[in-house]
């Protein structure tokens, strides 16, 4: 996982993008910057060695020479060699001085950065994760993927409640400017879900370039979570039973499903229109399912008061409006209605 790792943002989701160089590398860099930094103001004392004075022995040799580099770069001296000249002075003052607040700063920063700032994420990083639940997971954030992220949003899902993973740290970008929470890594892998707290999420939305990492991610899915709701979308027709073998609960297919909108709209194009505007948070009528309230059980499904009911789930099978007293609502049926929007 890169930038902020595996990472949880809360509207704050901590982003940390892959380093250009390793951490020995940056540490290299660094060690070489404080040298060059001391080598120039050693070489400006034994330049200038003559302006010093040794209260000690009063010989200003190499190795005297480097003792007070050491010690004028990194505190404000010992008083035992001190500059007497004017010229000597200035160079400790305007050469040195702005050398040691530069290696202080370097100090500083390799601590922040390789201390401080990993620990501080990875506990950050529990603390969101811990949060998570009841969440949704959308694996992939190309178009299709940020399509759905905005029309969850639009439909009322809290954005902080949208976990995004994907490999592109410019999509974890646009995930993160919508208020998203974001993952830089892999969705095929059991550790980044992990990190999405896949155990305690509500739902798996799959939505990746390519069928075959599609199977993938709905088979870690389905393994780290026997009962999360997995939804996919499949571009090729004969990789649909793949997935849904890989344990995925819906499969669509937005390549059939656009060519059957699009034969249909040619000899019933306000049918069309309506469907498009069911699929929408901004249309004008919604398509929604809820669980029968106690005052409907023994109503039929077309005497609903709330909207126009379409389909009545029970037991795993879908019963239409046109089947007679199936449609008789029992406990526990699951109700799929047509709502205006609000």
């Amino acid at each position: 996982m890169s930038h902020r790792h595996a990472r949880v943002h809360d509207r704050s989701v901590i982003l940390q993008r892959a380093p250009l160089l390793s951490v020995w590398q940056s540490l290299a860099v660094r060690a070489l910057a404080v040298l060059l930094l001391v080598g120039i103001a050693l070489a400006g004392h034994w330049v200038d060695r003559a302006g010093l004075k040794d209260n000690v022995d009063g010989e200003i040799s190499f190795i005297d020479v480097v003792y007070f580099t050491a010690i004028t770069v990194t505190t404000v001296g010992y008083g035992d060699i001190v500059p007497v000249t004017p010229q000597s002075r200035m160079f400790d003052t305007f050469v040195v001085t702005p050398i040691r607040i530069f290696v202080w700063l370097i100090f500083l920063g390799t601590a922040y950065n390789f201390i401080l700032r990993n620990s501080w994420d990875k506990i950050r990083t529990r603390m969101m994760r811990d949060k998570l639940t009841g969440h949704m997971i959308l694996c992939g954030f190309g178009a299709g993927g940020e399509f759905a992220a905005r029309e969850l949003i639009r439909s009322g899902t809290a954005p902080d409640q949208i976990v995004v993973v994907d490999p592109q740290a410019d999509r974890v970008d646009l995930a993160l400017s919508l208020g998203l929470i974001a993952i830089q890594g892999d969705a095929t892998s059991n550790q980044t879900l992990d990190a999405a707290n896949i155990a305690c999420a509500s739902s798996v939305l799959v939505s990746t370039s390519r069928d075959d990492a599609a199977a993938l991610v709905v088979l870690s899915a389905r393994q780290l979570n026997p009962h999360v709701v997995i939804s996919a979308s499949v571009r090729a027709q004969e990789n649909e039973d793949l997935i849904h073998q890989a344990g995925a609960t819906f499969i669509l297919n937005p390549v059939r499903l656009g060519g059957q909108m699009l034969a249909r709209s040619a000899t019933a194009r306000q049918a069309v229109e309506y469907m498009a505007d069911l699929a929408s948070a901004d249309g004008r009528v919604m398509m929604r399912e809820r669980v029968a309230t106690q005052a409907e059980i023994g109503m039929r499904l077309n005497a609903l008061s709330t909207g126009l009911g379409t389909r009545i789930v029970r037991g795993g099978q879908s019963i239409g409006f046109w089947e007679g007293d199936k449609t008789i609502i029992q406990p526990g049926d699951v109700l799929v209605e047509i709502v205006a929007q609000t």
